[in-house]
């Protein structure tokens, strides 16, 4: 079998131009990037924004495993057959990060015959879109500390910076670090401490800023430490706010790229969905949806935290409505909830199925309140049987679901018109009747309790002494009505990765809060999850090299 990286570099590429003559876009609307790269321009949304908008898919997923479910193959695939079926599509997702490429899960632009190319660039530098929003961070954290060294005229308190410099990569002895040391013109010396670029304020405001207006009053709003009165200071004191809009000015406008089929594909903004709001940009979603009769996006990890994101997060942001959302599942992921370990997943397990489906059943139950209609979609292995697929379905029906089988790593386009079948059946008889979890008029405490919960099944949460104290800080500081961020691992519903299914009668640990105010939410870190990842100890890096060629390969 071809890997990925195989496959993507086999396929022939149509210009850019010619992947988006179809929707309306004439090269003039374009910033080209050579040949199959694009950022589409200010003015192709003065031309469209008047559009009727199509229709909103959401793809999203089960808790992730190591047995894989494919939520980006899923989303290509189904954009391309849902093309086949004569719906004009756009599928929108977000830009990978260079930690995970080079960490434990490889490249983030699908698999098999449904990818978006050109797979190397989209996974390494592409357009620079993280290099601008790295660097928007670094200047701010680098105005910081210059300001208390050339005298502190805004009363910094050094034990209370709060703004942390990034880098996009997994690198875990940048978690805490010393700054300053050396001699008095070096600066003062204080602790300090790195995210992941994906993590940073920037990157969340970058995606859900309406416009360069937007974009400047959110960077302004960013609180970066407080003051010897325990009072916000923010980019705008620090007269930040111009250089970083010259450095994101190009970064925020959405690129385009296309699929192995060449459907067009909106690739833009990157954040992950364990520590940040998990979507692509606002811009890019609500750009496609002028252009396109459906727009498929996707939400990171599991249910429960990219979709839960996306409704009570992006939705609200950018006042747009889902109409529909498909859940992706594996057969494979399913047994392996229900206890069967990796190398015997291949075999039929029925018992172990029944054990597992429970977390399927409770996305299927979180995604239920949000009021929006679902499609079950298993993304097909080799080793599966139709035994448990037709249980799978049985279940799936009986909760109230379509059910659709998908091929699309197998056979791209064609693999998925089974799914887009149910899609269109789906947009076309029922009606989305979308609300978020929660009202934003909840104090933040009962809102961090309510996703706890009801998407969770917590049945508890413990507040630390400091998260208490930073949630009544917030509520004085006027932050109240802010949605909530939850930072929590991705594999379980809880706090505790090594509990798979679907756990209850358990206690969801907050450990700290903090406000993003540029960018409009509050941030909780609950259990142990890391705003800087670690490498694994052996990397995907040590399998990537580029040959006598000039061909990049190991890349997956």
């Amino acid at each position: 079998m071809k890997t990925d990286i195989q496959i993507a570099q086999e396929t022939k590429m149509l210009h850019i131009r010619e992947v988006v003559a179809p929707f309306g876009i004439k090269e003039d609307d374009l910033d080209l990037y050579g040949k199959y790269k694009a950022k589409v321009s200010d003015e192709l949304w003065n031309k469209v924004k008047d559009n009727p908008d199509g229709k909103l898919v959401l793809v999203t997923a089960i808790n992730p495993t190591p047995a894989g479910e494919g939520k980006t193959t899923i989303s290509v695939g189904l954009s391309q057959a849902l093309n086949k079926a004569g719906k004009k599509t756009i599928v929108a997702l977000r830009e990978p990060s260079l930690g995970p490429c080079f960490g434990i899960k490889g490249g983030a632009a699908g698999g098999g015959y449904s990818q978006v190319v050109p797979m190397e660039d989209l996974n390494l530098h592409f357009t620079g879109d993280f290099h601008a929003i790295t660097s928007a961070n670094n200047l701010l954290a680098a105005m910081i500390d210059n300001h208390i060294q050339q005298g502190n005229e805004l009363g910094i308190d050094t034990r209370q910076i709060t703004w942390k410099r990034c880098i996009d990569m997994n690198d875990r002895v940048l978690r805490n670090v010393v700054v300053g040391l050396g001699a008095k013109a070096d600066g003062v010396v204080r602790e300090d401490h790195f995210v992941i670029t994906v993590a940073s304020e920037i990157m969340a405001i970058l995606c859900l800023c309406n416009d360069i207006n937007d974009l400047k009053e959110r960077l302004g709003n960013i609180i970066v430490a407080y003051n010897y009165d325990g009072k916000p200071v923010t980019a705008k004191d620090l007269q930040a706010v111009g250089a970083m809009t010259a450095l994101l000015k190009d970064a925020i406008k959405p690129n385009i790229v296309q699929t192995l089929e060449h459907t067009p594909a909106f690739v833009h903004g990157g954040p992950f969905a364990n520590i940040a709001h998990g979507c692509n940009s606002v811009r890019a979603t609500k750009t496609a949806l002028k252009l396109s009769d459906i727009v498929v996006t996707e939400a990171g990890f599991g249910a429960d935290l990219g979709a839960e994101k996306f409704f009570d997060i992006k939705c609200r942001a950018s006042n747009i409505k889902p109409d529909a959302v498909v859940l992706v599942a594996t057969v494979r992921a399913l047994k392996y909830n229900g206890g069967v370990a990796k190398q015997d997943l291949s075999v039929e397990n029925i018992e172990a199925l029944k054990k597992g489906i429970v977390n399927l059943e409770k996305h299927i139950e979180n995604i239920q309140k949000y009021g929006v209609p679902i499609i079950v979609t298993l993304n097909s292995f080799v080793t599966d049987t139709e035994q448990e697929y037709q249980y799978i379905k049985t279940f799936c029906e009986e909760k109230g679901c379509e059910f659709a089988l998908a091929k699309v790593w197998e056979q791209g386009g064609d693999g998925g018109i089974e799914l887009a079948e149910k899609v269109i059946h789906i947009l076309e008889t029922k009606e989305s009747n979308y609300q978020p979890l929660y009202p934003l008029t909840m104090p933040l405490k009962e809102k961090i309790q309510t996703i706890a919960s009801e998407i969770y099944g917590a049945k508890k949460v413990a507040f630390s002494a400091s998260a208490s104290k930073s949630l009544q800080q917030l509520e004085q500081l006027g932050f109240s009505n802010l949605p909530v961020c939850m930072a929590k691992n991705q594999y379980s519903l809880s706090d505790d990765q090594t509990k798979l299914g679907r756990p209850t009668d358990f206690t969801l640990h907050v450990r700290e809060v903090y406000v993003n105010a540029g960018a409009g939410f509050v941030v909780v870190l609950t259990g142990n999850v890391m705003t800087m990842p670690g490498l694994p100890k052996q990397p995907a890096a040590i399998n990537i090299d580029v040959d006598d060629n000039g061909t990049i390969v190991g890349l997956f």
